[in-house]
């Protein structure tokens, strides 16, 4: 029996999720990506995992360089989901980010952020699931999450 993927994708709606921003440097370049498919995995080792459509221009990137960033925005932070989620291509220089241990950016309006070495890469379907080994994090702010539920933004009462 076929799953509808509109069906599929509006019942899926129904699960909060916070919202992430994962950040790589390639070669030089910075590339960045609205992720909200992102969670812990292993507390021994420290391990988490992102999913990243094989078709976004933050996928290559990301298995090339083998290291990412998981920037955990706050519940400001609505404005850079919506940044890193479009289509521009100068969206470094509207955020203030600094370069961590693994060199890829970290944005200073984050609430937390994980660096990760890519440790392993699992297809999984459209998506490339990317396992990070935890070398570094920094919660260097107090505040509450960005969740996305029902294709919009809430925030914790």
């Amino acid at each position: 029996m076929s799953i509808d993927e509109a069906e599929f994708r509006r019942v899926l709606g129904h699960f909060a999720s916070g919202v992430t921003v994962v950040t790589t440097c390639c070669e030089g370049a910075l590339h960045g990506i609205t992720v909200s498919s992102f969670s812990s995995l292993s507390l021994n080792p420290p391990l988490v995992l992102i999913c990243i459509d094989r078709h976004s221009a933050a996928h290559d990137p990301i298995a090339h360089s083998g290291v990412f960033a998981v920037n955990i925005l706050a519940e400001d932070g609505e404005w850079l989901s919506r940044l890193f989620a479009s289509r521009d291509e100068s969206r470094f220089a509207k955020v203030r980010y600094r370069f961590g241990q693994v060199g890829a950016p970290m944005l200073e309006d984050a609430l937390a952020v994980i660096e990760c070495r890519v440790h392993h890469q699992v297809p999984g379907g459209d998506h490339t699931i990317f396992i990070g080994e935890v070398v570094a994090t920094d919660a260097r702010r107090k505040g509450k999450p960005l969740l996305y539920f029902r294709s919009g933004y809430g925030q914790l009462a």
